[in-house]
């Protein structure tokens, strides 16, 4: 893989013969719902088809924060910066988290992406927002350009490892006895009566009354083999690994066109942002009418690219029948090449932003593919049409930060219990008010 490390996990190599819930997916929404599941004592397996972590949850920047949220996702944010404070304290699990506080800083007629009304927000949950002068700027970020003029602070935020968060989290859930089986794709279900009896694995069957599909970008594919239609396309991000002799700053720091992230392996993480691309592929018609307002007020972040990836989802099966061999096993970790043209620009951009990083090398260049709906939050919520079947997807470039309040909330509505924050902006329903073709 092209990221520059990725920590390994103890799992097994067969199935149980039965459990009471599987989750289809080992990212950090399947990991964090697995460990949350084992505490309450449900008997949990997840299922992976490649490495623990292997995809975006492994590639994103690491960063966990609370501003600029979706105002629907705030309390999931917040909630989800509690348990990464508890992470090593409560379950000993070392996601190399730091509470150093996230910092976006602007130029004069830069697109201040609406966070000076969001402060309304962090005032209303008491965060620790504030909006910087030029002058404050300079002194909360040595080294920095004098050309900011204003800049946004959230001093509680913070920043933690992708290469060491999923696996880290997955112990911790096998250790309170979750099952966690690698290089094992999960191919369908099994109904009786109308629910989920069991799920079928090509190691397998596994007698369950519960399945959560967790599967990123492979979501959509896997509920439209069940008849299930999810609105879910992929954007791919692209980033890199810096060395720099410099001491910079320790908090993440965005700019318009700009991101990076102090690692604990002394580098930086960096990338260009506002500027993901988005792959034209069969599902960029059969949905284009729910992504249609999305595109139109973003359209400046957002590079459309035609490619290969067009035929090769074009051909790619949609249907199979649970013995087949399926894409899940043909294509066991998603890799894209790196953009190297945007993955320049956002290193000469945070050089413009930072001079220090002048003379900085590039060790590692990396992308990952993001699962986006068109509102830009995620589902977390049972599927009305299959009882018994639950999703959690859709974390539109949001998952890392949020994984482990998401995984607290899916372990809570899958249990029955009183849900950790409100679930109704994470409903399916919400986006089903278009018909489209599966």
């Amino acid at each position: 893989m092209h990221v520059p490390s990725l920590d390994p996990v103890e799992a097994a190599h067969a199935v149980p013969a039965s459990t009471d819930v599987v989750i289809v997916g080992g990212g950090i929404a399947g990991v964090s719902a697995a460990l949350f599941l084992a505490e309450k004592g449900i008997r949990t397996v997840v299922c992976e088809k490649g490495r623990f972590g292997g995809e975006q949850s492994s590639r994103n920047w690491g960063w966990v924060r609370q501003m600029g949220r979706d105002r629907a996702e705030l309390p999931l944010a917040i909630e989800s910066l509690r348990l990464w404070r508890q992470l090593e304290p409560r379950w000993g699990i070392d996601a190399g988290f730091r509470q150093t506080g996230i910092v976006y800083a602007f130029r004069a007629g830069e697109d201040e992406e609406g966070l000076a009304s969001w402060i309304e927000s962090a005032k209303q949950h008491q965060l620790p927002m504030r909006k910087l002068d030029r002058a404050a700027i300079q002194r909360l970020l040595p080294g920095v350009a004098g050309d900011f003029h204003v800049a946004y602070h959230t001093a509680d935020d913070g920043r933690a490892e992708p290469s060491k968060a999923v696996p880290a989290i997955a112990e911790a859930a096998r250790k309170r006895g979750a099952v966690l089986v690698a290089d094992c794709a999960v191919r369908s279900i099994e109904r009786k009566a109308g629910k989920i009896s069991a799920v079928i694995t090509e190691k397998g069957e596994i007698g369950c009354s519960a399945a959560i599909v967790a599967g990123g970008v492979w979501s959509r594919l896997f509920l439209g083999n069940l008849g299930v239609t999810f609105p879910q396309l992929k954007l791919l991000g692209t980033a890199m690994r810096i060395e720099s002799a410099a001491e910079l700053p320790q908090m993440p720091v965005g700019g318009s066109d700009f991101a990076f992230r102090k690692r604990i392996d002394g580098g930086y993480t960096v990338s260009r942002r506002n500027a993901s691309l988005v792959p034209i592929v069969p599902d960029s018609f059969r949905f284009l009418t729910q992504f249609l307002p999305t595109l139109k007020t973003s359209w400046r972040e957002l590079r459309l690219r035609v490619g290969n990836q067009f035929f090769a989802e074009l051909v790619m099966p949609r249907r199979w029948s649970a013995d087949a061999i399926t894409p899940f096993e043909r294509f066991r970790t998603l890799d894209p090449a790196p953009n190297q043209r945007l993955n320049r620009a956002g290193l000469e951009n945070t050089i413009r932003a930072f001079p220090a990083f002048q003379g900085a090398s590039i060790t590692h260049q990396w992308a990952g593919l993001i699962d986006a709906t068109p509102d830009g939050v995620p589902v977390i919520a049972p599927i009305p049409s299959i009882p018994g079947l639950f999703i959690s997807s859709g974390y539109s470039g949001h998952g890392f930060g949020i994984g482990p309040g998401a995984g607290r909330l899916m372990a809570d509505i899958v249990a029955g219990d009183y849900p950790v924050v409100d679930p109704a902006p994470f409903s399916f329903e919400r986006l089903s008010g278009t018909r489209n073709r599966r």
